[in-house]
């Protein structure tokens, strides 16, 4: 079959991290920095990649069963991988960005046989895309690869899933940015520790009246443009997980998280799962970064 080489995107969890399981919303952008494609590489002798052979065989299990819910050319993928497809991505593995969704992504858009409707159905590719994704993570929630496939900010919510606008901010001083922790780390186990916690119900009430609407404001000042707001809710969601979720902050970085807090030069969230990969941070002023971050990866993904 001829690949259509097109380029699908990582995807960040700007805010609802934990908290959009307990019913809060939760906002997902892509990520253009990082992306993935389908391709046969040059080197013919590269062989069979094995990650694609087992999600094939995944992938025609479920048709056996009529479980897929939709149709897929399950034939000529086992074919293309067996004739040395690869999926060639820049997206760092176990760091919270979306390295399996945009290769679902990809593969759906390749190989499923969609009708004009599923195709424009939201609901319906999240459904279709947790049953992918979960080959590789146990469960999924089809988030991740939606963000890739659409390639559209998402408002994941209690019953609402939408596309929606990010608004222009102007280039200033001012930054949401991603810290690059420099380890990766798996979200499964993180999950199920906070699933966990949340079987106390004195941590299940802070979640759901406390962090919950946090984090809701944060996304409706995000998608306002007001940062000022923004900054004071961050602040709060930074303290709300310095507090609470301290076995999903790094080590190395624990120190820094409370000194922006108590300094108010920046503030610093989890990004998705935590324990590595990213960590999101908002300042007023770059220039105020600690000198310890200068040896970290730091790039800005909103100015204002």
């Amino acid at each position: 079959m001829l690949i259509n080489e097109q380029s699908f995107s990582a995807k960040i969890l700007l805010f609802g991290e934990y908290s959009v399981i307990r019913k809060s919303n939760a906002l997902a952008i892509p990520y253009s920095l990082f992306d993935g494609k389908l391709v046969f590489p040059k080197d013919k002798a590269s062989g069979v990649d094995n990650e694609l052979n087992t999600f094939s065989q995944y992938i025609k299990r479920l048709i056996d069963l009529k479980e897929l819910g939709f149709d897929f050319d399950v034939n000529s993928f086992g074919f293309d991988v067996s004739s040395g497809l690869i999926f060639d991505s820049s997206i760092p593995q176990g760091y919270g960005v979306g390295s399996s969704g945009a290769l679902c992504a990809a593969i759906l858009a390749q190989y499923g046989k969609l009708s004009e409707k599923q195709q424009q159905d939201i609901s319906f590719l999240k459904k279709t895309f947790s049953v992918l994704e979960s080959h590789f993570h146990g469960s999924s929630s089809g988030v991740d690869p939606l963000i890739s496939y659409l390639n559209s900010p998402i408002i994941i919510g209690d019953g609402d899933l939408r596309k929606v606008e990010i608004p222009e901010y102007k280039n200033g001083n001012g930054a949401i940015f991603l810290l690059n922790t420099g380890r990766s780390r798996r979200t499964e186990p993180l999950v199920n520790l906070f699933l966990e916690k949340c079987s106390s119900k004195d941590f299940a009430y802070l979640c759901d009246r406390v962090l919950s609407p946090i984090s809701n404001k944060c996304i409706e000042n995000f998608l306002s443009g007001d940062t000022d707001s923004l900054l004071k809710n961050y602040k709060e969601l930074s303290t709300f997980q310095f507090e609470h979720f301290s076995a999903m902050i790094p080590k190395l970085y624990s120190k820094l998280w409370e000194d922006g807090i108590e300094s108010g030069d920046y503030y610093l969230k989890l990004c998705g799962a935590g324990g590595g990969g990213f960590i999101l941070g908002i300042t007023k002023d770059l220039n105020k970064l600690p000198k310890e971050f200068s040896s970290q990866e730091v790039r800005p993904l909103f100015r204002f």
